[in-house]
C-alpha cells in the first residue's frame, strides 16, 4: 500500500452547495487534511435591515429551499420575542405540525435520494430506478406525501406563506386535514418498510467514532423541535436561547467562507444524531423501537449514524403529526385578529431544522423596522466537527487506499446532510 495519498475533491456531489475535500499524505504522514467551503457569502442579515417586521420571515425563509419552514418559524419567534407577542395554542400546534412536515420532507429526500446511493455504492439514485425500483417508488411516495403535507398546512411546498407574525393568515381546510391524517396513518407501514431497507444496508456504514459534544434544543415535555432551551451532552442543565452567542462561539478559519463553532470542546455536532443523543428517552414507543432495530441504543458517537437518526425522526414526525391533526380537528379553526402592538425591542428565536439547531436574532425600532439581524445556520455549526472528523479519520483509514478513503470522506460529509451555501456568511476583505 502506497504511503503517499492525494485526495482532491472539487465540489463534492449530492450535497447542497459547494464543498471541497483536500488530503495530502506523504510517507504516511498527513501534510494537508481540509474540509474547505469556497462558497461566496450571502447577505440575508443585511437584506432585512430596514424592512418592516412582517416582511422579515418572508425574506429569511429564502435562505434555504429545504429548511424554509424552519427559517420562517425561527424568524417569527425572534420577532415575537422582540416585541413581546404571545401566540395562541392553535398557532403553536399549527407551527409544530408544519415543522413535522418539513422534517419528513427533508429527511426522506436526504436518506432516500442522497445517502442510499452511498450504501449501494452507486453515483446517484438514477441507477437504482432499475436495480431497486420498489425502494425508489417507496421513497418517492413518502416524499410526495410530505410535499403535499406542507402545501396543506403552510400554503405551498416550500417558503410557507400562511405562517405570519402572531398567527396563521389562513387555516387549513378540515377535509384536507382528515385526508392528510389518513395518508399519514397509511405511511407508518411505508416507513417501517423503509426502515427495514435501511437496516439491510446499515452494514455499509463505516465503523468510525469520535466522541464530541452534541448540541440541540431540549424540552422537558417533548422531543424538542419547535420549543425548548439549549442543551448539550456535556451540560445537562438547559441554557436559554437568548444566550446562544455564548454557546455557538463562532470563529473563522482560512479555508472556509463559513464560520465554525465550538463550546466546551474543540467542536460540537448538531442535527438528528444530536437531537437523538440528548432527547432519545422522549421518543414515541414506535420510533424508539425503530431506533433499536437500526442500532441506536443510547448515546452514539458515530457521525454516519446521523442518517439512521433521520429515519427514526421520520417515524416520530408522522406520529406527532397525527396527534396535532387530531387536536386541530377538535377545534373551531378561525383566522385570528392582529392583537399586538408594534414596538422596539430585540429578540432571539430558535427551532430544530433537519440539519440541526437554528438561531435567528433581530432588533427593531419603534416603527417595527429591522435595524440589526443575525442568523446562525446548523451546517455552519457542523463544519468544525466535519474538519475534526477528517483529522481523526485519515490516519485511521489511510490503509484502505486512496480511492476508498476518498469515498468514506465524501460519505461522511453527506452523512451530515449539509446545506453548505446556506451557512456561508463570512467574507474577508483586504484593502490595499
Amino acid at each position: 500500500m502506497s504511503e503517499n495519498i492525494k485526495v482532491d475533491v472539487h465540489h463534492i456531489t449530492r450535497v447542497e452547495g459547494h464543498g471541497n475535500i483536500k488530503v495530502n499524505l506523504e510517507e504516511g504522514k498527513p501534510d494537508v487534511v481540509e474540509w474547505q467551503v469556497p462558497e461566496a457569502p450571502r447577505f440575508f442579515e443585511a437584506m432585512v435591515v430596514g424592512r418592516e417586521y412582517h416582511e422579515v420571515a418572508t425574506i429569511t425563509s429564502r435562505i434555504c429551499g429545504i429548511c424554509s419552514v424552519g427559517h420562517t418559524l425561527a424568524s417569527l419567534k425572534a420577532t415575537e420575542n422582540a416585541m413581546g407577542i404571545k401566540i395562541s395554542e392553535t398557532t403553536t400546534v399549527l407551527r409544530e405540525l408544519l415543522k413535522h412536515g418539513e422534517t419528513l420532507q427533508s429527511h426522506i429526500l436526504h436518506v432516500g435520494y442522497l445517502v442510499t446511493p452511498d450504501l449501494l455504492r452507486v453515483g446517484s439514485v438514477l441507477p437504482l430506478i432499475k436495480t431497486h425500483t420498489d425502494v425508489v417508488l417507496l421513497v418517492t411516495k413518502i416524499h410526495r406525501l410530505s410535499n403535499e403535507f406542507c402545501d396543506i398546512v403552510g400554503g405551498r411546498t416550500t417558503h410557507p406563506i400562511r405562517a405570519r407574525v402572531g398567527k396563521f393568515s389562513k387555516m387549513p381546510d378540515k377535509k384536507q386535514l382528515v385526508s392528510l391524517k389518513e395518508r399519514l396513518v397509511e405511511s407508518v407501514s411505508d416507513l417501517k418498510a423503509l426502515a427495514e431497507v435501511v437496516k439491510s444496508l446499515a452494514g455499509e456504514l463505516p465503523d468510525f467514532t469520535r466522541e464530541t459534544e452534541y448540541l440541540s434544543l431540549t424540552n422537558k415535555n417533548a422531543y424538542a423541535f419547535y420549543e425548548g432551551d439549549c442543551i448539550t451532552t456535556d451540560i445537562k442543565a438547559p441554557l436559554p436561547i437568548s444566550g446562544y452567542k455564548e454557546i455557538v462561539n463562532e470563529f473563522i478559519v482560512p479555508q472556509s467562507t463559513a464560520k465554525y463553532g465550538k463550546f466546551n470542546r474543540e467542536s460540537f455536532m448538531v442535527g438528528a444524531l444530536a437531537r437523538y443523543n440528548n432527547n432519545h428517552t422522549q421518543l414515541t414507543d414506535l420510533s424508539k423501537s425503530v431506533a433499536e432495530m437500526l442500532g441506536l441504543n443510547g448515546v452514539c458517537y458515530n457521525p454516519y449514524m446521523n442518517n439512521i437518526a433521520q429515519v427514526v425522526e421520520c417515524v416520530f414526525a408522522v406520529e406527532k403529526s397525527i396527534e396535532c391533526i387530531d387536536w386541530l380537528l377538535a377545534k373551531d379553526l378561525k383566522v385570528e385578529d392582529d392583537f399586538f402592538e408594534v414596538k422596539a425591542g430585540s429578540g432571539s428565536g430558535s427551532v430544530e431544522v433537519p440539519r440541526g439547531i437554528l438561531f435567528h436574532e433581530y432588533e427593531y425600532d419603534d416603527n417595527g423596522l429591522c435595524v440589526n439581524a443575525n442568523c446562525v445556520i446548523p451546517t455552519n455549526l457542523n463544519h468544525n466537527n466535519i474538519q475534526l472528523d477528517f483529522e481523526k479519520m485519515v490516519p485511521e483509514m489511510k490503509h484502505l487506499g486512496e480511492k476508498e478513503l476518498q469515498f468514506r470522506m465524501e460519505m461522511l460529509v453527506r452523512a451530515y446532510d449539509p446545506c453548505i451555501s446556506c451557512s456561508t456568511h463570512y467574507l474577508n476583505i483586504e484593502f490595499k
